[in-house]
């Protein structure tokens, strides 16, 4: 499915479904060999990469103030410059770029995804230095970001629908390392009516860091 073919599935300021319509259609496009991911351009993975990379060294950085002021301007220089790149929210690059981590959404944890369909979905997660909490642990709201982003596409996929959040509960059953490749497998429990209730965890090798429930809720047509 390229950008022509999904059509409508793609969103736009008028008929957005609040900002989640086309998760459902682009995983489904996802394996498809004319699946598109132009949009960002070839370089867009490595742009990525490099503001992940400046992320995780501000987290640990302490400059001096010589340093501080040269990086404060090299920085309003390079944010003058993006300005130029500025899209509005339906237009970014992260609706279909599902050949990067995380669809190169900086906002979130970095997972790439091995299957989705409506049994559930597998992924695998690096928290990486700029998700520290502390004792080079993972925070635990990053924890919880991964796992809202997870389960609302395993809810999404189950129900061949657009879901939202309505709650999310995080249980924490050990440290969740850093800069390790982790496992997440997330599913959907039952549907009643609009409400899809699911379940996630969160793995590192046998060892289980963290297990997540929630309940999502399938928007009405047109509905934010």
């Amino acid at each position: 499915m390229n950008e022509q073919q999904a059509g409508d599935s793609l969103p736009d300021q008028e008929h957005h479904e609040g900002g989640f319509r086309p998760m459902s259609e682009l995983i489904n496009a996802h394996d498809e060999q004319d699946a598109d991911i132009t949009r960002g351009g070839p370089h867009y993975g490595e742009f990525i990469e490099q503001v992940r990379s400046l992320m995780d060294r501000v987290r640990l950085a302490s400059p001096s103030d010589e340093l501080a002021l040269e990086t404060i301007g090299v920085l309003k220089q390079l944010n003058d410059k993006l300005d130029a790149a500025i899209v509005d929210e339906w237009s970014t690059p992260v609706w279909t770029r599902f050949d990067l981590p995380a669809r190169g959404n900086i906002t979130l944890p970095p997972f790439m995804i091995d299957h989705a369909d409506a049994s559930g979905v597998d992924a695998r997660v690096t928290f990486r230095t700029f998700h520290l909490g502390g004792n080079n642990a993972a925070h635990g709201g990053q924890v919880a970001i991964g796992f809202d982003d997870l389960l609302g596409m395993a809810a999404a996929v189950h129900a061949g629908a657009v879901t939202r959040t309505a709650s999310l509960t995080v249980d924490y059953r050990s440290i969740t390392p850093l800069n390790t490749e982790l496992t997440v497998r997330a599913w959907a429990e039952r549907q009643e009516g609009r409400k899809v209730f699911v379940r996630a965890t969160l793995h590192d090798g046998d060892r289980l860091c963290a297990e997540a429930r929630g309940l999502f809720i399938v928007l009405k047509p047109g509905q934010a």
